[in-house]
């Protein structure tokens, strides 16, 4: 009995220390796993965390990115509206300054004061020292501008000859003004310059002194050549032909010498609008001759 009560009491041992042994080991395990869950959840709440503020960042940063792009692109649209109206009205100006221009250049209704009749009855106007015939300016050897009148190209010829030179160029012909306004100055100058090296009778005839050039009113131009075989290029020959249809007439016609009082200038062409530019044209009679008036100086 004694012998089996020693073993009886060393078994018992023996299972106490094995439950004791197994109770540290499932301690530490579960002390383990609860660190490890807590890592986890630690890292599982901090990585969303992470990706929702990245995300936010990203979101917030896409968001102004879009917004300034779409500020961006309604400036720039807002821009190209206002550019596109800008230059909408701009033209719209601009048609209207070169309808006005016309109208102001050919129109009958010009004031001032009626200082006598043509041959063929139109009333003489004479406005700030500019003399109108029909709403017509003239100037010839006969009337004369004012010595500070400068007006440049007027808007009306110029867009008229601009017209005329598109066209011109749709059909192979090249149209280019060499000589346009010029002061009474610049007149003097040149008008001097052809007296000195031909003599006064003759520059009479191919020049115009200072206050009776039609360069000066800026209604008239030379084209191309000053050469007198320009007549017989393609160029002169359609500028003859076609310049009636935008408001210009070969001021100095061929065989109209002793009227105009200058030789005949294929080149020289001046803005009447187009109504006043079909009538004459369709004439056959030069300025003069039209309105019934006279070009010698006195």
């Amino acid at each position: 009995m004694p012998k089996n009560k020693f073993w009886y009491i060393a078994l018992i041992l023996c299972f106490v220390l094995i439950l004791s042994g197994c109770s540290y080991h499932f301690g530490d395990a579960f002390s383990s796993d609860v660190s490890m869950g807590d890592s986890s959840s630690s890292e599982s709440s901090s990585k969303p965390k992470e990706s929702s503020s990245n995300a936010a960042s990203d979101e917030t940063s896409d968001s102004s990115s879009e917004e300034e792009t779409a500020s961006s692109e309604a400036e720039e649209q807002q821009s190209s509206e206002e550019e596109s109206e800008s230059s909408s009205g701009e033209q719209a100006s601009s048609q209207q300054s070169s309808e006005s221009s016309e109208s102001s250049e050919s129109s009958s209704a010009v004031e001032g004061n009626v200082v006598g009749k043509t041959s063929k009855g139109y009333d003489i106007v004479v406005k700030d020292g500019i003399t109108y015939i029909d709403g017509a300016v003239i100037v010839n050897k006969t009337y004369t501008l004012p010595k500070d009148y400068a007006p440049g190209f007027t808007g009306g010829t110029y867009k008229a000859f601009q017209v005329m030179q598109a066209d011109a160029k749709k059909q192979g012909i090249k149209l280019e003004i060499i000589s346009g306004f010029r002061s009474y100055q610049t007149q003097q100058n040149t008008y001097n310059g052809w007296v000195k090296q031909y003599g006064k009778e003759y520059a009479d005839t191919i020049s115009a002194r200072p206050g009776h050039s039609e360069h000066q009113s800026g209604l008239a131009m030379d084209v191309n050549s000053l050469k007198f075989a320009f007549a017989d290029t393609k160029e002169g020959i359609w500028l003859a032909e076609n310049c009636w249809k935008y408001g210009f007439i070969i001021r100095y016609p061929e065989g109209k010498e002793d009227i105009t009082g200058y030789k005949y200038e294929p080149w020289h062409i001046r803005y009447l609008g187009k109504e006043l530019a079909k009538k004459v044209y369709d004439s056959g009679l030069c300025l003069e001759e039209y309105f019934g008036i006279t070009s010698e100086y006195k």
